[in-house]
């Protein structure tokens, strides 16, 4: 009986010429698959991709969302709905204005905020705000560099409304009569990205709430930072692709970073009105 420790040795009647090393198969395992997903990625898909890179590949290679809602324990998650992402006055419009445009994003917001208060979804709000003591940081990612300089969700104190009201740090004024309505869960401000810096994740466990559908701003950063945190956490996530936007600067285009990571990693993306569809269809 052998007692060699090489776990590529194998026993038995079979030649050394026909023996198949362990990790030889699962390496070959793995490389079949990733062939055959390639496989799906077509000449015309890449074409029409190329023309546009936001569109879904004609011919997935990951499987499809089964994602079915259950009402009662669904909220509806909306990050950083404030002025300096989402209006033309805001500090980041130069940079995120268009691709806000060409996902109508403002709108489709509103539109599921007004969706998930007509269906008495739980709506919880996830805001980004800097304090006086949050620029005295001692070191800082590129973003959070470039957020601090140009004085972005400056508040004058977490006790203190100073100036809020019409200032960067606030809510959309079309978002006001869903988020003041004395229902809406505001959370504590996260500081750079995820919600692991705030208490959204108790706030909706509180309530009971496992799914998600996660919507706001900015897709790359914020939004995704949450989906990833939610998911970690053991909640189901369906991103609002539609309901979000991102900046492009000559490092990336931020908005298609993040949609290929939620086709990647979130339980469902949907469209505006198929997050809507299903609000309804599950009312």
């Amino acid at each position: 009986m052998c007692n060699c420790n090489n776990p590529d040795h194998t026993h038995g009647p079979a030649t050394e010429d026909t023996r198949i090393s362990r990790r030889a198969a699962l390496r070959g395992g793995v490389a079949a698959g990733v062939a055959g997903a390639a496989t799906a990625i077509s000449a015309g898909q890449a074409s029409a991709q190329a023309a546009n890179p936001y569109a879904d590949p004609a011919e997935p290679a990951l499987p499809p969302s089964n994602m079915q809602l259950d009402l009662s324990r669904t909220a509806l998650v909306v990050t950083d709905p404030q002025i300096d992402f989402l209006h033309p006055e805001g500090v980041t419009w130069g940079v995120i204005g268009a691709s806000v445009e060409e996902h109508n994003t403002v709108e489709n917001i509103e539109t599921l905020f007004k969706a998930a208060k007509e269906a008495a979804l739980t709506v919880a709000v996830s805001p980004h705000y800097y304090y006086p003591t949050d620029h005295g940081w001692k070191f800082e990612g590129a973003l959070e560099k470039l957020m601090h300089k140009i004085g972005m969700f400056d508040r004058k104190g977490p006790l203190n409304l100073d100036g809020f009201e019409g200032s960067g740090a606030d809510w959309m004024p079309q978002y006001k009569k869903y988020i003041e309505d004395g229902k809406t869960i505001v959370t504590s401000p996260h500081k750079v990205y995820g919600n692991d810096t705030n208490d959204l994740s108790l706030q909706l466990r509180k309530q009971g709430v496992d799914q998600v559908i996660l919507a706001g701003m900015s897709a790359n950063l914020c939004t995704e930072s949450h989906m990833r945190e939610l998911l970690e956490d053991g909640f189901e996530v369906a991103v609002v692709r539609d309901a979000t936007a991102a900046a492009m600067l000559p490092e990336g285009d931020g908005y298609l970073a993040a949609l290929i990571n939620f086709r990647y990693m979130a339980n469902a993306v949907w469209t505006t009105q198929e997050a809507v569809g299903m609000i309804k269809a599950a009312g």
